[in-house]
């Protein structure tokens, strides 16, 4: 393509609201426009690479032998109301009525899609299958930012296993790993799998795919010494061992009055208090419109992720001051659960076998002391309530952990027969019985993988693309419009075509610093300068964005030594798995 005939509007300044470098630089280099909040315009640049990313990812898709649809994004209400989800989804989910005034809604995802095809599945003999798609996905965003990286419209490749066994859908869930990893080498990305919440989609297993980066909206609980990752919704750690000294009363908790305290922190420091590491932590919660009960210990923190798994709810919130005494009788600060037996209770695992603790007694400025958890508490439920922390021991090998900030860049799930039993599907087995058909789920997101690309490799100059997405390969700059000069422009123009390079030749009447900042801008990996002086020695200039480095190259050698560079760094194409499917 010749620049002269494109639309490439850069733009000199970065837009004020980018509170990401993607963004900016998406938006800058002429890639995006938006819309309205969560809604980006893909200008032609932005296509070509968003299509880059997409035939990667179909690319590998197709090696694990799935097959492609295209199915609808509008859904209709009972289809989502017989999965249970339609409730669940809550606010992020757009909805409407047609004009029968039917409820319909966008597809957030397509589990229940994909399920009402599976219904025609009739024989285990046609298991296992492997379907997929590439569509548009809609999510009623609460907060849509950081350009691609959070949208409320965006593609997104949904894949969705079918096996007779948990043997089988492990076989396709470690596949998928694979492939996803290698999809993440190719686009550049230095994607960490790690364990999540499998969160509204349901099911059991999952593992997220988490790349680094300052945009990002997840924290990762990461091992430096051992492969233990996990999402901070998922994540545990390894707690030191506490020996409890005996209570002063050991045939019950003993009342004491604390007048003004309020906090941990305060009842630390008050004559006769307690370290927060012995402390019970009462948070009131409101799960779907129920009054419950969370405890920690007194120096952990409630994750309300996964206090939502453990629990099942979809409407999840801390209670009001005045929710906390109307069902408790005192205000925050003073609550406890001992004695209480008309709400549920759901402990947090640091807290099991515990004794002589303190909490509050549910009267303002009053607390027990002496606590004994068995003794003392009706727990109804023990769950990993509390967020580690970092420099908390790694559960596997001891080493302190840290917190990354990442961007979840795939997730896959075991989904089991959850969608079997709730839309009947199942399979004869080779006995004649029936059987339900065990289902996984696999996305990954095109425009915020392109928008993580995006993050991950770019500098004060603009965007560097790997040759595996960028718009262009190479850019030919010439320099000067004489007949010599842009004829031998084109001659190298014409041998990379032909070499399978995708190129673009920028034939602007534009100064020379121009079109240099234009081509670092959009991130095009490699340059060649076609100029008077250098064609005069019988030479071009070839410059790497990555590096910055320019060298003199005969001209002679020009097309090739490009072209097998922009090969190399491309890498072999995917190849089949055999037996998969």
């Amino acid at each position: 393509m010749r620049w002269s005939k494109l639309f490439i509007p850069t733009l000199r300044d970065a837009p004020a609201d980018a509170d990401a470098a993607s963004h900016a630089l998406l938006v800058q280099g002429g890639f995006i426009r938006q819309l309205h909040a969560g809604h980006y315009s893909l200008l032609p640049l932005g296509w070509r690479v968003h299509n880059k990313v997409a035939n990667i990812v179909r690319q590998e898709m197709d090696a694990l032998g799935a097959q492609e649809f295209l199915l609808p994004t509008m859904h209709p209400a009972e289809i989502w109301k017989q999965s249970g989800r339609w409730d669940t989804m809550g606010e992020i989910m757009f909805r409407l009525k047609d004009r029968r005034g039917n409820d319909m809604a966008l597809g957030i995802t397509h589990e229940e899609i994909f399920a009402t095809v599976a219904g025609e599945l009739t024989s285990y003999k046609e298991l296992p299958q492997l379907w997929y798609h590439i569509q548009i996905k809609y999510r009623d965003e609460a907060r849509p930012k950081s350009g691609l990286l959070r949208v409320r419209e965006f593609a997104m490749k949904d894949s969705y296993s079918f096996d007779t066994s948990w043997e089988g859908l492990d076989a396709q869930f470690e596949a998928h790993e694979r492939a996803y990893t290698r999809i993440f080498e190719r686009l550049g990305l230095p994607a960490i799998p790690v364990e999540a919440s499998s969160g509204a989609m349901g099911g059991n297993d999952s593992t997220e795919f988490m790349v680094p980066c300052p945009a990002g909206e997840d924290d990762v609980v990461q091992c430096p010494n051992c492969d233990y990752a996990g999402n901070i919704e998922k994540a545990t750690s390894a707690l030191p061992p506490i020996t409890d000294p005996p209570a002063a009363r050991p045939d019950g908790p003993e009342r004491f009055p604390t007048p003004g305290v309020r906090t941990i922190a305060a009842l630390q420091e008050f004559d006769g208090g307690a370290e927060a590491t012995r402390q019970i932590k009462t948070m009131v919660m409101v799960i779907d419109d129920e009054v419950v009960l969370a405890l920690l210990r007194g120096d952990h923190q409630l994750n309300i992720q996964k206090l939502i798994d453990a629990t099942g709810g979809i409407v999840v919130r801390p209670a009001t001051a005045e929710e906390a005494k109307a069902n408790l009788g005192a205000m925050p600060g003073s609550l406890g659960a001992v004695g209480v037996e008309q709400l549920r209770v759901i402990a947090d695992l640091a807290l099991e076998g515990r004794t002589n603790l303190t909490t509050g007694a549910n009267e303002d400025d009053w607390h027990h002391r002496g606590v004994d958890i068995a003794r003392d508490i009706a727990v109804d439920e023990w769950a990993d309530l509390r967020e580690v922390s970092a420099g908390e021991a790694c559960p596997k090998c001891g080493s302190e952990l840290e917190i990354v900030r990442c961007v979840e860049a795939g997730h896959i799930f075991k989904l089991g027969a959850l969608y079997a039993e709730k839309f009947d599907i199942s399979v004869s087995d080779a006995d004649g019985g029936r059987q339900p058909v065990i289902m996984g789920s696999y996305g990954i997101g095109i425009g915020r993988n392109m928008a993580t690309v995006a993050e991950t490799y770019h500098d004060d100059k603009g965007l560097i693309w790997p040759v595996s997405v960028a718009p262009y390969e190479a850019v030919i700059t010439v320099m000067k419009l004489d007949e010599t000069t842009l004829g031998a422009a084109e001659d190298i123009y014409n041998g990379l075509r032909a070499r399978g390079v995708d190129v673009l030749l920028d034939d602007r009447d534009a100064r020379a610093g121009v079109k240099f900042a234009d081509a670092e801008l959009i991130g095009i990996p490699y340059r060649l300068t076609v100029g008077p002086k250098s064609l005069a020695d019988g030479e071009v200039e070839w410059t790497s964005r990555a590096t910055g480095e320019t060298k003199r190259i005969g001209l002679s050698i020009a097309v090739d030594t490009v072209a097998d560079a922009i090969i190399a760094e491309a890498g072999p194409a995917p190849r089949t798995i055999p037996g998969l499917v």
